[in-house]
């Protein structure tokens, strides 16, 4: 089979459109058009259902975007290895972790990467969402749960628990709760139990909400609860991994926490190999390190 129809064939199944295909090739829905006919012509056989919506795959047009899919995954892990050289860490590096991870721990610490990498172009992919990695959507993640698929690296990172944090002028305004019914006289901020987040904090939430808590201030990330905490809204349930970077928080009823949430890089075994895959990962497990550091000095003062 032609290479140039394959990839042009590709294009239109991924776009689903003649018209968004060819955008993204450059060339004209007619010259798109003339490729896939002679295709078709080539297999004998359609590869598309022509719909006013658009274009939907047939049973041998899947058989082949399965194919072309997988060929785009090898081509994609050999042109990474290709431009990586022997000394310099260069190119565009999809990382994906979620919201709270990725705001008030990674990002804070990726100058420390760029100090190191200056050429390396990284796209931070923040959301909840697990992204499939064996398909490219992102190179490297970083996930609050061990990832499913078999064919990937995985290093566990760290184990993290969700806790309750306020400041030490709010709990001098509030006063300071001793146990679990204090609570209901102070104001919570969290998450709610029902918004995308690791289970052990929303059952956390679930079993303070159970205290007649007639104050809150929920917000749909981790992010939004630290910055309400810090301007001494109330008490947040937050993980414990920003205690390190803000020894100004002070934490509420330390027999509470939640369980233990494990901390997961992975990367597809294809890119074991790519120097900036291998380069992220060195970073993540030194600012590891030095962060386990500084959380032993909090925990002692």
């Amino acid at each position: 089979m032609d290479w140039d129809k394959l990839r042009i064939f590709h294009a239109v199944a991924d776009a689903g459109s003649l018209t968004h295909a060819g955008e993204t090739l450059h060339l004209s829905q007619s010259a798109v058009s003339r490729q896939i006919r002679a295709l078709e012509e080539s297999l004998g056989t359609a590869l598309f259902h022509r719909h006013a919506r658009g274009l939907i795959l047939t049973e041998p047009g899947e058989l082949l975007f399965d194919a072309t899919s997988s060929m785009a995954r090898r081509l994609d892990a050999a042109s990474a290895r290709i431009r990586d050289s022997e000394e310099n860490v260069l190119g565009e590096l999809k990382v994906t972790t979620t919201v709270g991870f990725g705001t008030l721990w990674l990002a804070p610490r990726l100058v420390k990467l760029y100090e190191k990498y200056p050429d390396l172009k990284i796209d931070l992919i923040l959301e909840e969402r697990v992204l499939d990695l064996p398909m490219r959507e992102a190179d490297v993640a970083i996930r609050m749960k061990e990832p499913s698929q078999s064919d990937l690296i995985r290093r566990r990172l760290l184990n993290i628990r969700m806790r309750l944090y306020a400041t030490q002028a709010y709990l001098d305004c509030a006063g300071v709760p001793t146990g679990l019914d204090d609570l209901a006289a102070h104001r919570l901020i969290c998450q709610k139990a029902d918004q995308p987040q690791v289970a052990a904090g929303a059952r956390l939430v679930q079993m303070v909400m159970g205290q007649n808590i007639t104050s809150t201030l929920t917000v749909n990330n981790y992010f939004g609860v630290l910055q309400g905490v810090l301007a001494n809204v109330g008490i947040g349930v937050l993980p414990d991994y920003l205690t390190a970077d803000h020894p100004g928080l002070v934490r509420v009823l330390p027999e509470i926490e939640s369980a233990e949430v494990p901390v997961f890089l992975a990367y597809p075994e294809e890119l074991r190999q790519t120097r900036r895959v291998a380069a992220f990962r060195d970073f993540v497990l030194e600012q590891i390190q030095s962060y386990r550091r500084r959380q032993s000095e909090a925990e002692l003062v």
